[in-house]
């Protein structure tokens, strides 16, 4: 249901934008966020939009990153400017509609130093 793209390699400084097809129409989805996930480590909430368009971010995001979606074009978006070396990571999209809890396959980030 949910199609991640966008993840590869980019110098510390870097910036990388991200972007999450659906098959769903997404301006009926509640909930629409990014997560990433280091390997031992669990998966941590980086952004989140609502329906109606309000945004939520993780304290080390330090406003480097910006979320946002489209509903012509049923896409989420995650524009990473400035990125860390920290940053590297496996990010997954996700989307919950009523009860249904959906994920993307995940997009690996690699930032080097």
């Amino acid at each position: 249901q949910l199609q991640a793209s966008g993840g590869g390699v980019a110098q510390a400084d870097g910036s990388l934008r991200l972007s999450c097809t659906t098959s769903i129409a997404i301006d009926g989805i509640n909930w629409m966020a990014w997560y990433r996930q280091v390997p031992g480590n669990p998966r941590e909430l980086v952004a989140a939009i609502i329906k109606n368009g309000r945004t939520r971010y993780a304290d080390f995001v330090e406003g480097r990153f910006t979320v946002s979606k489209d509903n012509v074009v049923n896409t989420l978006y995650l524009q990473m400017n400035n990125l860390k070396p920290e940053d590297t990571a496996v990010y997954y999209c996700n989307a919950l509609l009523g009860a249904d809890n959906y994920w993307g396959q995940g997009t690996l980030v690699t930032v080097s130093s």
